[in-house]
C-alpha cells in the first residue's frame, strides 16, 4: 500500500518496516514535496483503504496519530539508515 503510494508521487521507497503500533520509512523524495505531505498523503490513503477493507475499522476515530518524526539523512550515509530500519524488525 505504502509504496503504491509513494510510487503515485514519485518517491522512493529505500527502506520500510512496520511493527505492531508503528512503521520505520526511509524515503527519497524531491524537495517539492514536503515531509508534512508526504505524510499527510500516506496516512490518509492507509486508512481510508485499511477501513474500506476491515469494516471493524470505521468505529475507531482515527487509524493513525498526527505525530511522526522526520529527520534528513545529510551526514548519515543512506547505508546506515537503510540498515538501521531493517534492523528495526529483529529488536525486541
Amino acid at each position: 500500500m505504502v509504496h503504491e503510494i509513494c510510487e503515485s508521487l514519485k518517491i522512493k521507497v529505500v527502506a520500510l518496516e512496520c511493527d505492531k503500533d508503528h512503521a520505520h520509512l526511509f524515503l527519497n523524495a524531491l524537495p517539492t514535496l514536503s515531509p508534512a505531505n508526504i505524510m499527510a498523503k500516506i496516512k490518509g490513503v492507509t486508512s481510508k483503504q485499511l477501513r474500506e477493507e476491515f469494516p471493524h475499522l470505521q468505529h475507531l476515530p482515527s487509524l493513525w496519530t498526527r505525530s511522526y518524526f522526520v529527520s534528513t539523512a545529510g551526514n548519515v550515509s543512506s547505508q546506515t539508515i537503510k540498515r538501521y530500519v531493517e534492523q528495526q524488525k529483529t529488536r525486541g
